[in-house]
């Protein structure tokens, strides 16, 4: 099949697209551990672009396995999976000219990088939400790490499966430390400092 298909050169190209949205189009990848706070930041984030002005568009790891990825588990191969087809929907996002917002575990490095390789200079940004393990488990707001240590979930990240740490992520930020204002504060600068936005 892979001899009958055809790269299609499109007209209008993703400089294009981001020019009359007046912004440099990007993926902004949270990772961390369930309960970190990724997901509340990503949604503040948005909402903070968005009143700024800016096209965006938000990928929640949970909301995104009710749709495009409902057909896969948790095993290894199928969350590997699930990153995949995110990071190369990100990718369409990003070439329609859109920041993207991405906020899922994703606990594996290579995962990640196989990501970040899809992606120009400054179109891809980590930002490893790096609350620890304890502090993670003792918020438990969906109740799963309770689950988790019964043996009702098994391969639960940190419990019963690794969570592999960013080694270079453009930006750390440990919720003990910062509310979620100053997260998103730290996140904005960020975008703000690579000419990605402006404020």
């Amino acid at each position: 099949m892979e001899n009958n298909i055809v790269w299609l050169n499109h007209k209008v190209t993703p400089n294009d697209r981001a020019k009359i949205k007046n912004q440099r189009p990007c993926l902004i990848w949270l990772t961390g551990l369930s309960g970190s706070g990724k997901s509340t930041i990503a949604n503040g984030l948005e909402s903070y672009l968005n009143q700024n002005g800016n096209h965006t568009i938000l990928l929640d790891g949970d909301n995104v396995r009710f749709g495009l990825n409902k057909d896969l588990g948790f095993s290894a191969e199928d969350r590997s999976e699930n990153i995949r087809r995110i990071g190369e929907v990100g990718k369409l996002f990003v070439e329609s000219g859109l920041i993207a917002i991405a906020s899922l575990i994703s606990p594996f490095e290579r995962d990640r990088t196989m990501v970040r390789d899809l992606f120009q200079k400054n179109e891809f940004l980590e930002v490893y939400i790096s609350t620890p393990l304890q502090v993670c488990e003792s918020r438990d707001p969906k109740g799963l790490y309770k689950k988790a240590r019964i043996g009702e979930i098994p391969n639960f990240t940190g419990i019963g499966s690794p969570y592999e740490e960013p080694i270079n992520p453009e930006i750390k930020i440990d919720t003990q430390s910062y509310n979620v204002v100053s997260c998103i504060k730290i996140i904005v600068n960020s975008l703000v400092d690579k000419k990605l936005i402006s404020i």
